[in-house]
């Protein structure tokens, strides 16, 4: 009898275990990294759950759970025809990186905008931004986007712009927020391209031809001072020249002076001689008086030098004599 009994209390505790366990199992609510739960009460949301951990919730079916992923996404447009300002048509693909913020207003209007569908979310995002690139592509002009002067391009300026554009509204539509967004692919159709590279060509001529003037121009300097800097050697070279012959000249025409002074017959004879040396050559013939100067040089004996007479020395004196010690 008692073993029954027993047997009976043994069953009776391990069915409380179960329903305890059960009760545990249907109110506890996990809570994940990079995920947020959102607590509803016969399908209305109360409660958003975003701190990773262990929650509790009223059992099902008074309280259900829905969980709803933060982990970031990226989305990408496909290429789309857009317009520029200057009237040519450009090829763009924009990529968006993005996510539901861990807020509670925000994750709600995830779940009313799209059904807590992420796919759903990404079209119309898709759909949203290829709406963005028609309008901010608008604003630039081809230039811009495509150039081969890395100071002329604008992309930067077109991302922030598409960015700032679709960031504010699709955070209030659909509580998405745009974690960073930009172009992915830029091509050209036919008509464009061939409008880029005939511009391009011009940009590349016209630099051309601005170096082109500029090295005429620095070569037409440095010859122009090449050319003044030669004639002022030139002009010096000559003026030193100058001074130079006419210090020879007056150094030999003193020299002259001096051989006149010291003998008159001999200085006429020696200049006769090279008066002679530069009239006649080898094969020249003169029919001339042979007493006429200088040819009469050929015929006369040269005079007989007189002898110098050197000046007697003079006695050297002696110095006077000192003080005997």
């Amino acid at each position: 009898m008692k073993s029954s009994l027993l047997h009976v209390a043994l069953r009776f505790a391990l069915a409380l275990l179960v329903l305890a366990g059960a009760g545990l199992a249907a109110t506890a609510v996990m809570v994940s990294a990079g995920e947020a739960v959102v607590v509803t009460e016969f399908g209305a949301p109360v409660r958003v759950l975003t701190e990773p951990g262990l929650a509790w919730k009223l059992p099902a079916p008074l309280q259900a759970t829905i969980p709803v992923d933060l982990r970031l996404r990226t989305s990408s447009t496909g290429l789309q025809d857009v317009g520029t300002r200057d009237g040519l048509r450009i090829l763009l693909q924009a990529y968006v990186a993005w996510q539901v913020p861990a807020e509670p207003e925000h994750i709600g209007q995830f779940l009313r905008a799209v059904r807590n569908d992420p796919d759903e979310a990404a079209r119309q995002l898709r759909s949203f931004v290829g709406s963005a690139l028609q309008v901010t592509a608008s604003s630039f002009a081809l230039a811009d986007l495509v150039n081969t002067d890395p100071a002329r391009l604008r992309l930067a300026a077109f991302e922030q712009q598409l960015k700032a554009q679709v960031a504010a509204q699709v955070l209030q539509t659909y509580g998405i927020q745009v974690q960073q967004m930009g172009i992915e692919t830029l091509s050209l159709p036919e008509t464009s391209l061939v409008a880029t590279v005939a511009r391009m060509r011009s940009e590349r001529e016209t630099a051309a031809a601005e170096r082109t003037a500029e090295g005429l121009r620095a070569a037409a300097e440095i010859r122009f001072n090449a050319e003044r800097d030669s004639r002022i050697t030139v002009a010096r070279a000559r003026t030193e020249a100058a001074e130079i012959q006419a210090a020879a000249e007056r150094e030999a025409a003193q020299i002259q002076g001096r051989a006149y002074r010291a003998d008159p017959q001999l200085y006429l004879m020696l200049r006769g001689l090279d008066t002679l040396a530069q009239l006649v050559g080898t094969n020249t013939r003169l029919v001339l008086r042979t007493d006429a100067a200088p040819f009469s040089l050929l015929v006369q004996e040269p005079p007989a030098a007189e002898p110098q007479k050197w000046p007697a020395a003079e006695p050297q004196k002696r110095p006077p004599a000192g003080p005997r010690k």
